[in-house]
C-alpha cells in the first residue's frame, strides 16, 4: 500500500495528505469540480493532482475519505461506482450505522472498507492527532500511518467502533461547545451574564473561558452541522434520546454566516448570530412556545400537568418527533 488518493483535501485532509507524504507516500488527488481554496491547499501539502477522480482512483492502492459528514456516503457511492478494489478508509465524523453502510456500498464494489475516526485538530508539524481505525485490515492500515504526526490506534472491534468512539468524544467536546455558547446567551437576553460569570469563577472556574472557545471555532461550526446529527442518530439508535444535540447542530447551523472567516468573531457577534438565526415556526408549534401566564389566561381548562412514567414517555416522543420536523 504506497499509493493514497486522498478525498478531499480541506484542512484536515491536506494536513493528513501532507503526513503521509512525509513517509514517502505518494498521494494523489482529483481537482476536478475542486475549489481554488482547495486546490492552494493540496499544493501546499505537496499532494500529485490527477485531475479526474478516476485517474486517481486508478493509481491508488487505498482511498481515504475525509470530506464534510452530509457528503460521505454520496462520496463512497461515487467510487463504488468507478469499479475502486483497494483498500477504503472512512475517516469521517459519521454515525456507527452510516459507516456500516458506506461499508455495504463499497464491499459489494470488491473493495476493503475500514472504519476510521479522527480526533484532534489537523496534524500539522508540532502537532499530533489520533486516528482510530477498525475492520478487516485496521491493523494493515495503521502501520501505514506509523511514524507521522497522526497516531494510528487499531481497534479490536468490527467497522464502526471507531465512528462510534469518535461520536462519543464530539457528542461532549462538540456538544458541550454549543451548550455552554447557549447558555451565555441565554444570561444575556435576562440580563444576568455577569452574575452568572462571577458564580462560574466561583464554583466552576474552568467554565468562563470555555463558553467562550465557540468563538474560535465559528467558521468551521458549518462543518459539525452533520456531525451533530449523526451524533444524534447515534444516541437514537442506541434507544438513547438524541435532542441534545439536534439542539447542537441548530446551534451551529446559525453560525454558518461566519464560514470560513479569517478572523475569530466576538462573543456578542456569535450571540447576536443565535438570535437572528432562530427559524420561524408553523403557528401550531408556537402554541407551545407561550408563556405560563399566556396559557393561563388563554387555556385556563386544559390539564397542566400529566402524572406517571407512561404520560412522561409519551410527551417526550412528542417532543422528539416535533424536533425532527423542525
Amino acid at each position: 500500500m504506497r499509493t493514497v488518493a486522498l478525498l478531499h483535501p480541506g484542512e484536515m485532509g491536506s494536513a493528513i495528505g501532507a503526513c503521509l507524504g512525509g513517509l514517502g507516500l505518494r498521494v494523489v488527488w482529483a481537482s476536478a469540480g475542486r475549489s481554488a481554496a482547495t486546490r492552494s491547499r493540496a499544493k501546499a501539502a505537496g499532494l500529485e493532482d490527477l485531475g479526474a477522480l478516476e485517474r486517481a482512483l486508478g493509481v491508488a492502492d487505498i482511498v481515504l475519505s475525509v470530506c464534510p459528514p452530509h457528503g460521505a456516503l454520496a462520496l463512497a457511492r461515487e467510487v463504488a461506482g468507478h469499479g475502486f478494489r483497494g483498500v477504503y478508509i472512512d475517516a469521517n465524523a459519521i454515525s456507527p450505522a452510516t459507516v456500516r453502510t458506506i461499508g455495504r456500498v463499497v464491499e459489494a464494489a470488491e473493495a476493503t472498507f475500514v472504519d476510521g475516526g479522527i480526533i484532534g485538530p489537523p496534524p500539522v508539524p508540532g502537532v499530533s492527532s489520533r486516528i482510530y481505525l477498525s475492520g478487516g485490515r485496521a491493523r494493515d492500515v495503521a502501520a501505514v500511518f506509523a511514524g507521522s504526526n497522526l497516531e494510528a490506534i487499531a481497534l479490536e472491534g468490527a467497522a464502526g467502533a471507531a465512528s462510534a468512539l469518535k461520536a462519543c468524544y464530539a457528542a461532549w467536546t462538540k456538544g458541550a461547545t454549543a451548550l455552554l455558547a447557549a447558555i451565555r446567551a441565554l444570561a444575556t437576553h435576562e440580563g444576568v451574564e455577569a452574575a452568572l460569570l462571577e458564580e462560574w469563577k466561583r464554583s466552576q472556574p474552568e467554565l468562563p473561558k470555555r463558553s467562550e472557545v465557540v468563538t474560535a471555532v465559528a467558521r468551521k461550526a458549518w462543518r459539525w452541522i452533520g456531525e451533530m446529527e449523526e451524533i444524534a442518530a447515534s444516541f437514537e439508535a442506541a434507544g438513547l434520546p438524541g435532542g441534545f444535540h439536534l439542539a447542537a447542530a441548530d446551534l451551529y447551523r446559525r453560525l454558518e454566516g461566519f464560514k470560513d472567516g479569517t478572523t475569530a468573531p466576538a462573543l456578542a457577534e456569535v450571540i447576536a448570530a443565535f438570535r437572528r438565526g432562530a427559524p420561524r415556526r408553523k403557528a401550531a408549534s408556537g402554541a407551545r412556545r407561550r408563556s405560563s401566564k399566556q396559557r393561563e389566561e388563554q387555556e385556563p381548562s386544559r390539564t397542566r400537568f400529566k402524572f406517571g412514567t407512561a404520560a412522561l414517555k409519551r410527551d417526550a416522543a412528542k417532543r422528539l418527533r416535533s424536533l425532527k420536523r423542525d
